[in-house]
């Protein structure tokens, strides 16, 4: 059964930001709080962990979708293509926020990642999901936790979270109640921003 502890986002213990580095470390799963939705993430590089999210989510893995979640803008030149000046300027301006950038993916992508042509990158306003990443010194490989309840997409209340995932996964943190919308979703891929997916972060930012 999966670990339960709380976090206060306005200043999140180190000592327990060390325990979840450890959990991941380790291969394990974490739910965490981000800015929009509860996330369902692993370390980026263990294939292994990566696998149980792809399986958990019912995908292959080389077909997921997964986002990347960063500290801050240091991270992206592992991961990314090189960007021209203008698309840095978005980026710059939006997060850290709600968004999910599409990016062109570099060759250093993580193994499990390597023919990905484009990644998806967050940077959540979150001081918890910030904390985790700084502290593990890569990004980690996420997934918004979806409800099958029609009415509500996605579940807000820890506790419940925990309740419904805790055999699946190896720690939930309580940050808090969640936010019901999930990121906005960007392409900056192409000639113009493209509009994947509407969700908080507003779209004055292009």
């Amino acid at each position: 059964m999966a670990e339960f502890i709380k976090l206060y986002n306005e200043n999140p213990n180190q000592k327990q930001i060390d325990k979840v580095v450890k959990v991941l470390q380790n291969g394990g799963l974490i739910i965490y709080p981000t800015d929009t939705v509860y996330g369902l993430g692993c370390d980026i590089t263990n294939i292994k962990a990566l696998e149980r999210i792809a399986q958990i989510k019912g995908v292959k893995l080389e077909k997921a979708n997964f986002s990347f979640v960063c500290n801050d803008l240091s991270h992206l030149s592992d991961y990314i293509k090189q960007i021209d000046t203008a698309t840095f300027k978005i980026l710059k301006r939006a997060l850290p926020g709600p968004y999910t950038f599409i990016l062109p993916g570099s060759n250093n992508l993580p193994k499990a990642f390597k023919n990905k042509e484009t990644v998806g990158i967050r940077i959540p306003d979150n001081n918890i999901a910030r904390a985790i990443v700084e502290t593990l010194g890569n990004p980690i490989v996420s997934s918004s936790i979806r409800d099958e309840d029609d009415i509500l997409e996605y579940t807000t209340d820890p506790e419940l979270i925990f309740e419904k995932w805790q055999h699946l996964v190896d720690l939930v943190i309580d940050g808090g109640y969640g936010d019901n919308y999930a990121s906005t979703i960007i392409d900056l891929t192409t000639s113009e921003p493209t509009v994947i997916r509407e969700g908080k972060g507003s779209l004055d930012i292009l």
